[in-house]
C-alpha cells in the first residue's frame, strides 16, 4: 500500500494511491489510522509532498556500504554510524533544493528511509522490523567542503531542503531483489541491490533505539551506495528505488 501527503485546494491531505486517485485518508495515518472519508481526488489534481515531517528526528547511517566507504578512503565501520538531520531539512518530490553560500561543494546520496510506525527503546533485532510503518526514499544531500572542515557532521548535512524525501511511503516493500539507482540530468551515478547494506534495516534499527527512544514519524536514513557527486544549480537529480517510485528534486542557488 502506497500513501501519500498532498496538497489539494489549499489544504493538506493523507491519501492512499488507488491507480490514479488518491482515497483520501481522515487523518496523518501514523496517528489516526487508516480511516478513509469516502472521498477520492485525481493524482493529476494533487500536488504531492514530503509523505512524513518527522516531529521528533531523522537518524542518518554513514558509510553503509562497503564501496561507498571505499571511494572516500575509508572503511565501513563495525556498527552502524550514526547521525542526526533537523526536520527542517525535509522537502519533498518536486521541491528545489538550496545550495547554501557557505558550500563550493554540494553532494546527492541516494537512499532507502525507513519511517517508524511504533514507540520503541531497547528493540531486539528480531523483532525490529515490527515497528517499521513503510518505506520511502530519501537524498541525504551533504555540503561535502563543510562536512570535511568542520570535522562533524551536523551543519554540513542539516541545511534546510537537505532531505528530500517521497514521493510516498510504501507499507509493504520487499527490500531484497530491490535496486537504488540515482541520475544526474538523467545520467546514472549509483547503482546497487539494497542488499549490499553493511548493516541490515532490522540492525539499525536495534541499535539506533539503544541510544534514542524511537517515535512514530521518526525517519532512518539506511546509507548510500557508491557513486556520490557534486550537483550544481539548474540541476535534476533523480533517485529511483524498486517498488518506491522516483524521487524528483531541482537545484538552485541560495
Amino acid at each position: 500500500m502506497k500513501i501519500a501527503r498532498f496538497s489539494h485546494h489549499d489544504s493538506i491531505r493523507f491519501g492512499i494511491v488507488d491507480d490514479t486517485d488518491l482515497v483520501v485518508l481522515s487523518g496523518d495515518p501514523l496517528f489516526a489510522g487508516l480511516e478513509t472519508t469516502g472521498e477520492r481526488v485525481p493524482l493529476s489534481q494533487a500536488a504531492l509532498l514530503a509523505p512524513v515531517i518527522p516531529r521528533s528526528k531523522i537518524m542518518c547511517v554513514g558509510r553503509n556500504y562497503h564501496d561507498h566507504a571505499a571511494e572516500f578512503g575509508n572503511e565501513a565501520p563495525a556498527e552502524p554510524l550514526l547521525f542526526l538531520k533537523p526536520n527542517t531539512a525535509v522537502i519533498g518530490p518536486g521541491d528545489a533544493i538550496v545550495r547554501p553560500s557557505q558550500s563550493q561543494r554540494t553532494d546527492f546520496e541516494g537512499e532507502l528511509a525507513v519511517v517508524i510506525g511504533r514507540v520503541g527503546k531497547n528493540v531486539p533485532v528480531e523483532r525490529a522490523l515490527d515497528h517499521v510503518f513503510g518505506y520511502t526514499i530519501a537524498n541525504d544531500v551533504t555540503a561535502r567542503d563543510l562536512q570535511r572542515s568542520d570535522g562533524q557532521w551536523a551543519r554540513a548535512k542539516g541545511f534546510d531542503t537537505f532531505c528530500p524525501l517521497g514521493p510516498a511511503i510504501e507499507t509493504e516493500f520487499d527490500l531484497d531483489g530491490a535496486r537504488l539507482t540515482s541520475r544526474l540530468n538523467g545520467t546514472i551515478t549509483q547503482d546497487a541491490p539494497l542488499t549490499d547494506m553493511v548493516h541490515s534495516v532490522a540492525d539499525i534499527i536495534a541499535y539506533a533505539s539503544a541510544a534514542f527512544t524511537l517515535l512514530p514519524g521518526d525517519v532512518i536514513l539506511t546509507g548510500t551506495p557508491a557513486g556520490v557527486g557534486p550537483f550544481e544549480a539548474g540541476d535534476q537529480i533523480e533517485i529511483e528505488i524498486t517498488g518506491l517510485g522516483t524521487l524528483r528534486n531541482s537545484v538552485r542557488n541560495a
